[in-house]
């Protein structure tokens, strides 16, 4: 896990979102970054949703698999700028 400062919009966002901070942890664990803006966008594909299946277990992974659906956007010093749904495919 690496832990990040949070801006004050992420912390607003986090919790208008209800995005629990597991989820915040796994994205950055296993999820795929891409470049977008000055900062790395962090969501899980495929291959990082079976590796946290595995992880976790098939249990947890089902109880929590509606809230996968997210991102996370974190800048070049560490700070997490806002967290939210993801709604369609990111372009790489």
């Amino acid at each position: 896990m690496t832990s990040h400062n949070f801006s004050h919009h992420a912390q607003i966002r986090k919790q208008q979102r209800a995005i629990p901070p597991i989820i915040v942890e796994w994205l950055q664990d296993y999820g795929r970054v891409i470049r977008k803006a000055g900062a790395d966008v962090y969501y899980l594909d495929k291959k990082g949703r079976r590796k946290l299946k595995r992880d976790i277990g098939s249990l947890p992974y089902r109880r929590m698999e509606d809230l996968l659906d997210t991102y996370v956007v974190i800048a070049d010093d560490g700070t997490l700028v806002t967290v939210g749904w993801r709604f369609k495919r990111f372009k790489h």
